[in-house]
């Protein structure tokens, strides 16, 4: 069953996390305050898939009222091949689409075989005009920054 995820599905949410190998969290966004902030900002298209009452799968998905990005993509190992990536992907992009956000997009890192296939298996496109930055904002970084 897939349906929208709550901050009562953390903990799952957190043991799948967990469970799944290379998988990259940061202790911040992550946190159950973290994921309770995301919600609180996007709470009807993040989404969760369970099976005999345990959480096997979630996407945190959200927009910024123009596109929409989908984190944490993840299906358990052993509920893999089966149809849930898929019909989470499509609850979440039906969400967006009632919200009215027309693009999504996702990071998926290089190193992941699993995931790279299934995106490409399922028809999204890879980017290859545009460079991905990041910069992480603490107090040290921004008075680096500004100096």
């Amino acid at each position: 069953m897939v349906r929208t995820m709550s901050v009562e599905d953390y903990e799952g949410v957190y043991r799948l996390w967990m469970s799944i190998k290379g998988f990259a969290m940061r202790s911040i966004d992550d946190s159950r305050e973290g994921v309770e902030r995301f919600l609180k900002r996007n709470p009807d298209t993040s989404v969760v898939a369970v099976e005999d009452g345990e959480i096997v799968g979630a996407i945190l998905c959200g927009h910024d009222g123009r596109r929409g990005c989908m984190y944490h993509v993840c299906v358990r190992a052993d509920y893999r091949m089966k149809g849930i990536g898929r019909a989470m992907v499509v609850y979440a992009m039906e969400a967006l689409k009632r919200e009215q956000i027309s693009k999504v997009s996702l990071i998926a890192f290089t190193a992941n075989d699993v995931g790279n296939a299934f995106w490409n298996r399922i028809g999204w496109t890879k980017r290859g005009d545009l460079n991905y930055y990041d910069f992480v904002l603490n107090t040290e970084n921004i008075v680096a920054f500004n100096n």
